[in-house]
C-alpha cells in the first residue's frame, strides 16, 4: 500500500541509498546514473541491534534502496532504512534487491514448514517499499507475492555477452535440474547452443546427487547454467556426471555466488575450467583469490532499470 503521492519524474527527485551489504555495487550504480549515493549512518549498538540515520533531507523524492538480502542482518537493515525513509515522508521508495533472499523457500515442502519467501514479501511491504526491483528470483512466482509492483531483471544480456565473447566450438548449456531448463533453453537460443539436463535428486537442503543426463555433451564446451551456487556439491558433482559423458571441457555460470561453507574450495579443486558470476552478491575474499571465479557486474542493468522506473519507462524492453 503506498503511503504517499507516487512520484513521478517530473515531480520528484531520483535519490539512491545503500545498507552495508553490497556497497561498491550501490557506488557503481550511482556513478552510471550520476546520483551521489546518501547519506545514511547504519551502524551497531554493543547488542548488535541495528542504529540507523538519514541524514539528509528525503522529503517528496523519489527513493531506490539498494541492499542484497543474502543474510538476516541485510533484511533487517533494509527493513529498518525503509521505515526511516517513510516515516521522513519519502514520496516513492523501491527496495531493489539484487540478490532476494530466502527465494528457495517459496512454497510448502512439508506439513508444518513456512513459506519464508512470503514472509519476506510481506515484510518488506510493510516496511515501507512501493515497489520492488530483483535480479533472476530463484522462483519467478515470487512476484505474486507481492501486493506492490515488482520489477523482475535478468542478468542474461551480461552473460550472454561474456560467453559469446570468450567461448567458442560446438557449445553445450546444461541445466543442473528440471526446474532450469527453460532458463537453459533462452541462453541455447542467443548462443546457437544445444541443451543438456541433469537428473538431481535432492535427499536434503544443501545436499544433492547428480544421477543421470538427458542430452548429448560429448566432444562439446558444456556451460552448466544456474541461477545461484550455494555450497556448490551440486555444480561439482555435475562436472563430473558431464566429464564422464565425454564433454570436452566443463565451465559454469551462475547469477548469485552465495558460496557458503565449502564451496570456494570445491570449486578449486574441481576440474571446473571457470565459474562466472555476477556483483549481485560480494565474493569473499577466499573467492576473490580463486583463479576459477570470474564476477561480472549487473551495476549497468540495475542503473539503467533504475533510470527507466523513475522516469516512467518500461523495464521490460530492456530484455526484448
Amino acid at each position: 500500500m503506498s503511503h504517499g503521492i507516487v512520484a513521478t519524474a517530473a515531480s520528484a527527485k531520483l535519490k539512491i541509498f545503500s545498507g552495508n551489504s553490497n556497497p561498491l555495487l550501490a557506488e557503481e550504480i550511482c556513478r552510471l546514473t550520476g546520483t551521489p549515493l546518501g547519506h545514511a549512518a547504519c551502524k551497531r549498538f554493543s547488542d548488535g541491534e541495528i542504529n540507523l540515520e538519514i541524514n539528509e533531507n528525503v522529503r517528496g523524492c523519489d527513493i531506490f534502496v539498494i541492499q542484497s538480502t543474502f543474510n538476516n542482518d541485510s533484511y533487517m537493515e533494509l527493513f529498518i532504512m525503509m521505515d526511516a525513509l517513510k516515516r521522513a515522508s519519502a514520496a516513492r521508495i523501491t527496495a531493489v534487491t539484487p540478490y532476494y533472499g530466502y527465494a528457495r523457500q517459496d512454497r510448502k515442502v512439508a506439513p508444518r514448514a513456512p513459506i519464508s519467501a512470503k514472509l519476506m514479501a510481506d515484510l518488506v511491504t510493510a516496511s515501507g517499499a512501493d515497489r520492488v526491483l530483483a535480479v533472476d528470483l530463484h522462483a519467478g512466482q515470487i512476484q505474486g507475492f507481492f501486493d506492490i509492483p515488482f520489477d523482475h531483471i535478468y542478468a542474461m544480456p551480461i552473460l550472454v555477452t561474456y560467453l559469446k565473447e570468450n567461448y567458442e566450438g560446438d557449445m553445450v548449456i546444461v541445466s543442473p535440474d528440471a526446474g532450469g531448463v527453460e532458463r537453459a533453453r533462452a541462453y541455447a537460443k542467443r548462443l546457437g547452443a544445444t541443451i543438456a539436463i541433469i537428473d538431481k535428486r535432492r535427499s536434503a537442503p544443501n545436499e544433492a546427487k547428480a544421477l543421470n543426463l538427458i542430452g548429448d555433451v560429448a566432444g562439446k564446451n558444456a556451460i552448466i547454467l544456474d541461477d545461484l551456487i550455494d555450497t556448490a556439491g551440486t555444480l561439482t558433482q555435475g562436472v563430473d556426471t558431464l566429464l564422464k559423458h565425454g564433454a570436452k571441457q566443463v565451465s559454469a555460470c551462475a547469477t548469485h555466488p552465495v558460496l557458503s561453507g565449502p564451496a570456494v574450495s570445491r570449486i578449486r579443486e574441481s576440474q571446473l575450467v571457470e565459474l562466472v558470476v555476477t556483483d549481485t552478491i560480494p565474493l569473499s575474499t577466499d573467492a576473490r583469490q580463486c583463479k576459477k571465479i570470474k564476477q561480472l557486474s549487473v551495476a549497468p542493468l540495475i542503473a539503467e532499470a533504475i533510470r527507466r522506473i523513475h522516469g516512467n519507462d518500461s523495464v521490460s524492453s530492456l530484455f526484448i
